[in-house]
């Protein structure tokens, strides 16, 4: 079951079991001790009788004393056995019903037997064996609570911890796990206080910190390459216009471009980073936005509307993922690419290789490249488009077809459906 598998009750049976066990142990020992001691005073009173009447067998003198007769009804088999062999001995026995504390000796090839009752003994070790239980179950009551309320303690700060972590996880590179400041610093030796779980924390803080200081670096590196590039990089677009006709023009405005565009998606994914983007929300239909923004990059790709419908969206920034996403397909993939829409779902598929499985695991990640050694990369274009979908709200998701093929599969939010065409 849920309950008993988590970490509290875990701690907190554990605790109670070594607690019963421990209680049991003792309550056997003493136990033991004080039966020892209390039937080994009631065994002496016997024999000590027995010998007296055997004393007093010998001279003749033993007629009518109290509690001891020659070969006793009752007497229990092992001692008349015992006492067979010339030996005396003692045992626990019954007397008309009633028990007994039985001690026996050879008398002139008799058994001469003395008893003395039992029955106070019996119930005085009842009464210990009640005792030993009623303490040990309380103690275990005691030391469950203790166990639980402990647990809970460890438990709950775990917890806070765990979720800390899934939030970091999650992108809040902010979040961070405080436990009040304890009273008693921990020792630089290692002695006095010390706290694991918030060590545990204080290593989660330490981490996200770091993190979250290495990122901000790359967001700055980014955006700052990106604006200083775009200054010499608008003047060499200006000098190459200037040029005369010919191939060699052609050449450098195509580099110039294809540099260019980097520089913007630079800019854009620097924007994204900050979180500085804003949707413009407006009703849009899906089927016709999907078919302009296809029919925009000039790719054969079919479009496929099973179901059409109005929504709320940022029109430019959705032309902007599919247009990556198309141009991607078709630069890494092999036709024919697919647009499907039905419904909120956008479905777009080529017949290539399909993603690699780092990026379906993990997401579009930038400055990656195709060259062996270095990893695999479809450019930023994906990444961008997964920003862009994170402003917008749209489920972004990579697969690879069984039979084959990339697959993206964009799902728009439901909240913003404002109608719905057959």
């Amino acid at each position: 079951m849920r309950v008993t598998s988590s970490l509290r009750w875990k701690i907190a049976l554990t605790t109670t079991a070594v607690c019963c066990a421990v209680a049991a142990a003792l309550g056997i020992l003493v136990h033991n001790v004080v039966a020892r001691q209390v039937v080994g005073e009631v065994r002496k009173d016997v024999q000590r009788d027995l010998e007296h009447a055997l004393g007093e067998y010998q001279y003749g003198t033993a007629h009518g004393h109290v509690n001891t007769a020659l070969d006793p009804a009752g007497l229990p088999g092992p001692l008349r056995r015992l006492v067979a062999r010339g030996m005396t001995g003692s045992m626990v026995g019954e007397r008309d019903g009633k028990p007994v504390m039985w001690a026996a000796g050879p008398a002139d090839h008799h058994a001469l037997a003395a008893w003395v009752p039992y029955e106070s003994t019996r119930a005085r070790l009842r009464d210990l064996d009640t005792a030993i239980l009623a303490s040990s179950a309380l103690a275990a009551g005691v030391v469950a609570l203790a166990g639980v309320f402990l647990a809970d303690r460890i438990s709950r700060r775990l917890a806070t911890t765990a979720a800390v972590a899934r939030r970091i996880s999650a992108g809040d590179l902010d979040a961070r796990v405080d436990f009040p400041t304890p009273e008693q610093p921990e020792a630089a030796d290692g002695g006095g206080y010390r706290d694991e779980v918030r060590d545990v924390a204080q290593a989660l803080n330490s981490m996200a910190r770091s993190l979250q200081e290495r990122l901000e670096a790359e967001k700055r590196f980014t955006a700052d390459v990106a604006h200083e590039l775009r200054t010499p990089l608008t003047g060499s677009l200006a000098a190459a216009a200037l040029l005369p006709e010919g191939r060699p023009k052609e050449m450098i405005n195509d580099r110039l471009g294809a540099l260019h565009r980097l520089t913007e998606d630079l800019l854009e994914i620097s924007r994204l980073d900050a979180g500085v983007e804003r949707a413009d929300l407006a009703r849009v239909e899906l089927g016709g936005a999907v078919r302009r923004a296809a029919a925009a990059t000039r790719l054969p790709v079919t479009v496929e509307v099973v179901r059409d419908l109005v929504v709320l969206t940022d029109r430019r920034r959705l032309d902007r993922i599919l247009a990556n996403l198309l141009v991607n397909a078709d630069k890494h993939g092999s036709p024919p690419i697919e647009v499907r829409v039905e419904g909120p779902v956008v479905t777009v598929r080529d017949h290539g290789p399909g993603y690699p499985e780092d990026l379906i695991a993990q997401g579009p990640q930038r400055f990656r490249t195709g060259e062996p050694g270095r990893g695999r990369s479809h450019g930023l274009g994906l990444t961008i488009a997964a920003g862009q979908a994170a402003v917008l709200g749209i489920t972004l998701t990579f697969a690879n077809a069984p039979d084959g093929g990339a697959v993206t599969t964009l799902r728009l939010p439901v909240g913003r459906l404002v109608d719905d065409r057959e």
